[in-house]
């Protein structure tokens, strides 16, 4: 692990402000549509490859200010009125072609109420009603009554997305999650006692850690995931872009990771044969790897995703990786 860098708060109180001060702008966002919405296929908990939406409402920005978190640029400073939220979600849902599973993510915590208004649950159930499974993220301070009772209004079944991030415990608590192991088992337990289902999301390389280290902490996280109860963890390439994460760059205490080291955690996860493994694709011309194979690995881990097999290795002639 990478020494604390005299730059960032040791101190949790002053690490909100230090943050928030290196941020750029927030982008234009309607409280009356979504920011986004795609149909994508994912392997569902029987094997099965199912059409899944997902939803990125636009709502006010979480509370807590994690270090590596870039989700603040699409969200608002107040809460949105009451009803804004089933109208976005009629917005997508008119737009998008027939899926079978739904993901609502709101850049923070569902069950955070001056994000999504508690009047509005019997309505957002009610929209989502004809999907066999709705997914939501919950940080897990805020796991509780409210998802015990929103559960209950769906017709289809429940899965809470929590954000683990990484069992590395001196670095956890360096990303100002304000959140640690034990209170995350403790929610996890919560979940699996009222038949909610959980996804666990982890960092690759997060800040403050070193590349030969990178893979078998994402290994050990997925481990303690899945002792958890998981049935699904999503692997994220740790990446930049809020200010903060430039800031720890300048000084050698954060880059991307390398793509073989997100394939080395997709594949150790998959053979784990525990629960579903996804790794995050989305702008991995951010994640540092061979250009001649770099498309071909990209698809390869696409396979993975959906198969949830690893597939035979691929000799690259121009770099010597195989994929």
């Amino acid at each position: 692990m990478l020494p604390l860098s005299s730059i960032y708060p040791a101190r949790a109180e002053e690490r909100d402000a230090w943050i928030i001060a290196l941020r750029g702008s927030r982008n234009a966002i309607d409280p009356f549509h979504p920011y986004a919405f795609t149909v994508e296929e994912e392997c569902s908990a029987s094997g099965e490859v199912l059409p899944v939406a997902t939803v990125f409402l636009a709502n006010r920005e979480c509370p807590w200010r994690c270090l590596m978190c870039d989700l603040w640029r699409n969200t608002l400073t107040e809460t949105v009125p009451v009803g804004a939220i089933p109208l976005q979600i009629d917005y997508a849902l008119g737009r998008l072609p027939t899926a079978r599973q739904i993901k609502l993510y709101n850049s923070g915590s569902f069950f955070d109420v001056r994000a999504i208004p508690l009047q509005d649950h019997a309505a957002i159930a009610e929209r989502v009603g004809v999907f066999e499974q709705v997914i939501v993220e919950c940080h897990p301070a805020l796991v509780g009554e409210a998802c015990f009772r929103f559960r209950d209004l769906l017709s289809g079944g429940l899965e809470i997305a929590m954000g683990l991030e990484t069992v590395h415990p001196e670095i956890l608590e360096r990303l100002n999650k304000r959140m640690t192991m034990e209170q995350f088992a403790s929610a996890a337990q919560l979940l699996r006692s009222h038949d909610i289902d959980l996804r666990v999301f982890i960092l690759v390389k997060p800040p403050f850690m070193q590349e030969e280290d990178a893979a078998e902490w994402a290994g050990r996280s997925l481990k303690f995931a899945f002792d958890c109860g998981a049935s699904a963890a999503t692997l994220i390439p740790t990446r930049g872009g809020n200010g903060a994460m430039e800031k720890l760059a300048a000084t050698g205490q954060f880059a991307p990771p390398a793509l073989k080291t997100l394939e080395a955690a997709a594949e150790y996860g998959i053979e784990l044969s525990r629960g579903r493994v996804f790794a995050d694709l989305w702008d991995l011309n951010t994640v540092r790897g061979c250009a001649s194979c770099h498309g071909r690995r990209v698809a390869r881990l696409h396979e993975m995703n959906l198969r949830q097999n690893v597939p035979v290795p691929i000799e690259c002639d121009e770099c010597g990786e195989k994929l």
